[in-house]
């Protein structure tokens, strides 16, 4: 497995036509620490011992300068294709156990996720996550590991995301971390969620009173979103350690703008025995679009502000979309951009927001790995000079919305030809991808517009 997965970002996915750079470049001095096989030996741990209490500010915290990557785009092209792998594979996960119903995950913010919480374990324990995450190249029998830099894969990833950076901040990531007031938190930690984030709130709790505590949790994140995250947590103990949020907002504009005169109400088949009444939005130009015959599906992009676009992808009158979601790897989507071909359409899309609300421990433990990631037996003595300090909860939060506006109005001139019609009025999947670098930054299943 530990090879398979590094040799996955070998794979040229092919979306953007460009030359990919191979992987095993990047291992050069700094890039790549030698993990010596099974070690123990424990590190001088440099940690922060005066939190920011909850209660002092909602402030974010400071900003330190953070150093650029050398050869960046390198860096973004393995990155990507490392966070694109594993966040496939948790989708699939998190799809089968959640049918028919609308569904939104974000590989990004999940591989940020945990690739902050590796730079806190122990050895033992961060070689499962070096491991998972495909950190490690281990190809000819040595007594080490070659673990890429984790800091400088939290920068490439914060790269990535700043690539899709709209005039309205088009991705968004929010991180907040709430630490016993009893304890210290290791600086790696705290430096590397600030490598990876947008904004962060690191900030010490009094769980001892949990009702308390809890309302005092929520409420701070509710503030400091400005009431888009809320109620996050849920059943904090008094033994809590450390809670870790995280938001991802992903807020944009069509690149054309739909036509609002054309948007009319209209039937969405949910399944074959209910349907629903949903404002569709009608536009006719030139799209690059395909009919996959193996696959049963047809695949659209639709251009969104700035870098990123959405792969639509509507499965035919006769295919059930969990069939598709299955057979969903990197070179499904690769395949796919390859073969788009422009075709004039008369597109109906409904309009629909989604936001969902992930718990990486249950998703993990669905994956069979909880008990090596991320459980109460996980060791995370990196985190903390706590005696048996945890990580309690992990939740990640996932918006999505898109205006019916767009930055370019179609040309309202006659065009004599005559558009193929796709109205998308059943279940569809969508991926929200960064152009430059191909990472996918969301993905979502809309069995039901109106919810």
């Amino acid at each position: 497995m530990k090879q398979l997965l590094l040799i996955l970002i070998c794979v040229v996915m092919g979306i953007a036509n460009r030359v990919y750079i191979h992987p095993f470049q990047l291992f050069s001095s700094g890039d790549v620490t030698c993990e010596v096989t099974n070690s123990n030996d424990k590190e001088t741990l440099e940690s922060i011992h005066s939190l920011t209490a909850i209660q002092a500010s909602t402030e974010p915290d400071p900003r330190p300068a953070i150093e650029e990557l050398k050869n960046l785009t390198q860096w973004t092209a393995v990155v990507a294709e490392l966070q694109n792998s594993l966040g496939l594979r948790m989708y699939d996960a998190l799809s089968r156990k959640q049918r028919d119903i609308n569904i939104l995950f974000s590989p990004h913010t999940a591989f940020g996720t945990l690739l902050t919480l590796y730079l806190g374990t122990s050895k033992t324990t961060a070689s499962d996550y070096e491991e998972f995450l495909g950190l490690t190249w281990n190809i000819e029998k040595s007594v080490c590991t070659k673990v890429i830099n984790g800091h400088k894969v939290l920068r490439a990833l914060k790269a990535i995301s700043s690539l899709s950076d709209g005039p309205q901040d088009e991705f968004r990531t929010l991180v907040w971390t709430f630490v016993s007031s009893d304890a210290d938190l290791s600086k790696d930690f705290a430096h590397g969620i600030q490598e990876f984030s947008d904004t962060s709130f690191i900030r010490a709790v009094n769980f001892s009173q949990p009702k308390e505590a809890e309302a005092q949790v929520n409420l701070f994140i509710q503030k400091t979103s400005h009431s888009k995250v809320e109620n996050l947590f849920k059943d904090i103990s008094q033994s809590t350690n450390l809670l870790y949020a995280s938001s991802a907002h992903f807020k944009g504009n069509w690149r054309t703008a739909f036509q609002p005169k054309k948007t009319t109400l209209q039937d969405f088949h949910i399944d074959e025995m209910s349907t629903v009444k949903v404002p569709l939005m009608t536009q006719t130009g030139d799209y690059m679009h395909l009919s996959d015959p193996d696959k049963k599906c047809t695949v659209i992009k639709l251009g969104l502000s700035k870098q990123t676009y959405m792969l639509l992808v509507l499965p035919n009158e006769e295919t059930r979309l969990q069939d598709i979601e299955n057979q969903l790897k990197t070179d499904t989507i690769s395949t796919w951009h390859g073969h788009l071909k422009e075709k004039y359409l008369e597109l109906s899309l409904p309009k629909f927001s989604v936001t969902a609300v992930t718990d990486l421990r249950s998703l993990l433990s669905d994956m069979s790995v909880d008990k090596f990631l991320l459980c109460s037996e996980t060791n995370f003595q990196r985190l903390s000079t706590k005696g048996n300090f945890t990580v309690d909860k992990v939740i990640n939060k996932v918006l999505f919305e898109m205006s019916e506006e767009g930055k370019e109005v179609l040309n309202k001139s006659q065009d004599e030809r005559v558009p193929l019609r796709v109205t998308v009025d059943r279940p569809f999947l969508f991926i929200i991808v960064e152009g430059n670098t191909n990472a996918i930054l969301m993905l979502g299943r809309i069995q039901n517009p109106t919810l």
